[in-house]
């Protein structure tokens, strides 16, 4: 069996759920790989995104959405509506914005109203999944003729690099 890593670098935007189409670097991976028979999974490691599979449906907004996408927003706003204040939500306390405030990194530096992305870790749970699986066959990713993998981040109080994981194995 062979196993074949690889991970992707996506960058996020400011003020709006950041929706990326990976589908093209992952059949690009899946070719790269030389497996033939086996299994593609895709995994992010950050608690408010998601990796979903879903329609290509073609029409897009002037941000570059997918109208889906609008769609999925729009009903995610009024399930977990935005974080604007604290206390807004029971989460963060003060105990994990202590924590969060402890924090160094480098690219983003720790600001209180960072952390009030509750919304955001709602939506991942609701919306699911940190990682898709998809069946490779003869060389190919069984996606159908409209299938396309995404990647969003949730998260919409600043723009950040965020990493996806792909793992490839087979024969």
């Amino acid at each position: 069996m062979l196993i074949f890593h690889k991970q992707i670098t996506i960058n996020t935007v400011l003020g709006r759920p950041s929706y990326h189409n990976i589908t093209e670097e992952l059949k690009e991976f899946t070719k790269a790989s030389k497996i033939k028979n086996g299994i593609c999974v895709v995994s992010v490691p950050h608690t408010t995104c998601s990796v979903y599979f879903d329609e290509n449906m073609h029409d897009i907004n002037y941000f570059g959405d997918e109208y889906l996408q609008v769609d999925i927003n729009n009903i995610m706003d009024k399930i977990a509506p935005r974080c604007t204040t604290e206390n807004q939500y029971n989460s963060p306390g003060p105990e994990h914005i202590k924590f969060g405030m402890s924090l160094s990194d480098p690219d983003y530096p720790a600001e209180k109203w960072t952390m009030l992305n509750t919304e955001a870790h709602i939506r991942a749970s609701i919306f699911g999944s940190a990682s898709e699986t998809i069946i490779i066959k003869d060389g190919e990713m069984l996606l159908g003729s409209l299938g396309r993998l995404y990647f969003v981040d949730w998260d919409q109080n600043r723009e950040r690099k965020r990493k996806c994981n792909i793992m490839i194995m087979g024969e």
